[in-house]
């Protein structure tokens, strides 16, 4: 049985500051920079669920509802969401925080499929 407490002591949340060199030409953060940051907070609240090597087995759909504009903190929660018998699944959120203000924003969403594996890199289950 997988315990609430278990999923709560698993979240990840991390800070990063939007600088200009991770930023397009519209100076807002590259979708690509923004995909990689949740599968690494993924993978992070993955791990520290299981216990187990998890690797990546599947990315479902990533809202992209606002545009992260340069000179903004994010914050990236990632939080298990689905615990099968050898998978799990992993909800990123990205908040957009003003620097000198009050304002927040959720900017980014999306679900990432993680796999348990052994050694030999077999599924293996997660207990």
């Amino acid at each position: 049985m997988i315990s609430k407490e278990r999923i709560e002591k698993s979240a990840t949340r991390i800070f990063k500051a939007v600088f200009p060199d991770s930023t397009n030409h519209y100076d807002t953060l590259f979708g690509g920079t923004a995909m990689q940051l949740m599968d690494e907070v993924a993978f992070i609240t993955a791990t520290r669920f299981s216990r187990k090597k998890v690797v990546t087995v599947s990315s479902d759909r990533i809202d992209f509802t606002r545009p992260i504009p340069a000179g903004t903190i994010i914050e990236l929660i990632g939080k298990v969401v689905h615990v099968g018998n050898t998978s799990l699944k992993v909800l990123v959120e990205i908040f957009i925080e003003e620097m000198y203000s009050e304002v927040r924003q959720k900017a980014i969403s999306g679900t990432f499929s993680f796999v348990a594996i052994d050694d030999n890199k077999r599924p293996m289950k997660i207990s």
